[in-house]
């Protein structure tokens, strides 16, 4: 009888930590979309540096791609400095953001990437985790 008490004990918390870590997972995805969005309305767009921007993630390379998107925002600056504390906080989230890196190695470097506009960089980003929200793919995202 204690036995199966402690088997049951152990079936329940392992079905209730699978169902709360899905939603908990897609909240953060979705922290992660709103900061890159609140980082395109404060960007500085004009006289910078253009940024290799990955477009139409294959999957089995999101780890790449993420990792491209963070080089990228580490060279990102404010719009004002105005801004310029919470930019660098903003920052700073994406930037520790990590994924697993479950998959093959993509052929793909940075540098391969065509280059665009801070702006048009965040929203490549913010397309990608759009697809990653809607669970277009096998990715899997740990996270931050």
């Amino acid at each position: 009888m204690e036995r199966r008490m402690i088997i049951f004990c152990m079936l329940f918390f392992y079905f209730s930590a699978a169902q709360t870590t899905a939603p908990r997972k897609r909240t953060t995805y979705r922290q992660i979309l709103k900061t890159i969005r609140y980082l395109q309305t404060t960007v500085k767009d004009k006289d910078v540096e253009l940024l290799h921007t990955p477009e139409n993630p294959v999957d089995g390379c999101l780890f790449s791609d993420v990792a491209c998107f963070q080089q990228g925002i580490l060279k990102l600056q404010p719009e004002s400095s105005q801004v310029s504390a919470t930019f660098i906080q903003t920052v700073e989230v994406l930037k520790r953001f990590t994924i697993s890196n479950s998959e093959k190695q993509c052929n793909f470097s940075c540098e391969s990437y065509k280059k665009k506009t801070p702006r048009e960089f965040l929203k490549s980003f913010e397309k990608l985790m759009q697809k990653v929200i809607r669970g277009d793919s096998s990715w899997v995202l740990s996270d931050i």
